[in-house]
């Protein structure tokens, strides 16, 4: 049976391509999905990828993947560094989760350095650029074996 992995993207995110060149590079969100959906095939995931800037919607989409996927990428972008709500969401459902980053968060602003949601991880994959999600497939893979 094919394995569902939820992917979530946090607030700003749907900017990529346009914002920070130098940090996020020039790929859009859009590229990045399709980079994920075509890589998922070729290891034997289905996938849905979101994104919100609101919360909420993230806590709601985490909350909503409790038996119906088998595993959370997630890039909570700024709400990694503020979110108790998506921490106890995650910690919630119990399902085996990567925390994602494109850019270092280890090698930027103090307040950037801090990951709320991190306890409910099995790991995170920080400053590889877009390319960190394929990794997180990858890892993902190995974690559901």
């Amino acid at each position: 049976m094919t394995k569902k992995i939820l992917i979530i993207n946090g607030p700003n995110l749907n900017l990529l391509g346009d914002r920070e060149e130098s940090k996020y590079g020039k790929a859009s969100l859009e590229e990045v999905k399709k980079n994920c959906e075509s890589h998922a095939k070729s290891v034997g995931f289905e996938i849905s990828f979101k994104q919100s800037n609101i919360e909420g919607e993230l806590v709601t989409m985490i909350q909503k993947a409790k038996g119906v996927f088998d595993g959370i990428i997630i890039n909570a972008a700024g709400y990694t560094h503020t979110s108790v709500a998506i921490l106890d969401a995650l910690l919630a459902i119990k399902l085996p989760t990567i925390e994602v980053h494109i850019t270092n968060i280890y090698n930027r602003e103090e307040f950037r350095k801090k990951s709320l949601i991190s306890k409910a991880a099995k790991g995170i994959i920080c400053g590889f650029g877009i390319k960190g999600y394929i990794m997180a497939l990858d890892s993902m893979k190995e974690i559901l074996k």
